[in-house]
């Protein structure tokens, strides 16, 4: 059986036979006074209703055709409106904060350490205040962050991250689970008594990426056949542990480029930034936005 052509002679002249080996019309679409190699599609677009797709004329496919009582519409360059903050964030040096050591305060019920982390170069920052205490079986960690400066974008996360023995690699926690969750990737997650290998908290994308995170954990257990560690969260965090930093995670293109380490790195988050969907739709919904402002979390016990 032959295929039907798809035009017919009641077809308008414009009207473009799309079948395999058929077309014959050349592209419809002009850029004077342009040499680019590239067809920017950003501007405003004129559009105008038809009754039917055949009520234009043969002119309508010509390159000086008049189009000036049509109404227009803005048109992107690109079919991602929403601004990306990966870029904007190595644009402002997120990917390389710098800590700076202000006080050290050893008092008679605690250990005081104030300082500054900012990226190098820039008048925002974020004053954190850490204080250590114990009640001489576990230690007890207040957090407590303060913006400086005006931030334009949004923080990927804040929390505290603790470089431990490799030899944990046993996870016991109350959250979410069991596998990852993000704050808008959470639909699948539920809450309760979860156990994982440290391999297995991973999820191993096609380009090596931010993965693995469990939110709203209350309590969370590291362990190895010779003793392990204990967190609990006021109010829950969100953890990811894994054997390598996120800066080795963003500096290779393939995830069987990636070595695992002597250090198991831990992420205790007390809030992140939404995953959103802009590999193939719109960013992160403001509810989901990590702005920098002001904030305070306990984890405690520490042991």
């Amino acid at each position: 059986m032959s295929a039907l052509p798809l035009r017919t002679p009641a077809s308008p002249p414009w009207y473009e036979d799309v079948s395999p080996g058929r077309g014959t019309l050349p592209p419809r679409a002009w850029y004077a006074g342009s040499d680019a190699a590239a067809l920017s599609l950003n501007g405003d677009w004129a559009f105008r209703l038809s009754p039917t797709a055949d009520a234009e004329d043969a002119s309508f496919a010509a390159p000086d055709f008049d189009a000036s009582a049509w109404g227009t519409v803005a048109v992107p360059g690109h079919w991602q409106p929403d601004e990306r903050h990966g870029p904007l964030w190595r644009e402002l040096g997120l990917h390389r904060m710098r800590h700076r050591l202000d006080e050290v305060a050893l008092e008679d019920d605690g250990l005081t350490v104030r300082n500054r982390v900012a990226p190098a170069s820039w008048d925002v920052g974020l004053r954190t205040t850490y204080r250590w205490t114990s009640d001489g079986s576990a230690l007890r960690l207040r957090v407590d962050v303060a913006p400086e400066g005006t931030w334009r974008v949004p923080l990927p996360r804040l929390g505290v991250r603790l470089g431990l023995p490799a030899a944990l690699d046993r996870a016991v926690w109350y959250g979410a689970g069991p596998g990852e969750a993000y704050p808008d990737t959470r639909a699948a997650a539920r809450r309760g008594r979860w156990e994982a290998t440290v391999d297995e908290l991973r999820t191993p994308y096609l380009r090596p990426q931010e993965n693995g995170a469990r939110i709203d954990t209350r309590r969370l257990e590291l362990t190895s056949a010779d003793g392990g560690v204990r967190v609990a969260g006021e109010p829950p965090f969100a953890f990811t542990a894994r054997r390598r930093t996120t800066e080795q995670l963003d500096a290779v293109a393939h995830d069987g480029d990636l070595v695992a380490g002597d250090v198991l790195w831990l992420h205790l988050d007390h809030a992140q930034h939404g995953i959103g969907s802009q590999s193939c739709g719109p960013g992160v919904l403001p509810a989901h936005r990590l702005d920098a402002a002001p904030a305070s979390f306990v984890l405690s016990p520490v042991g």
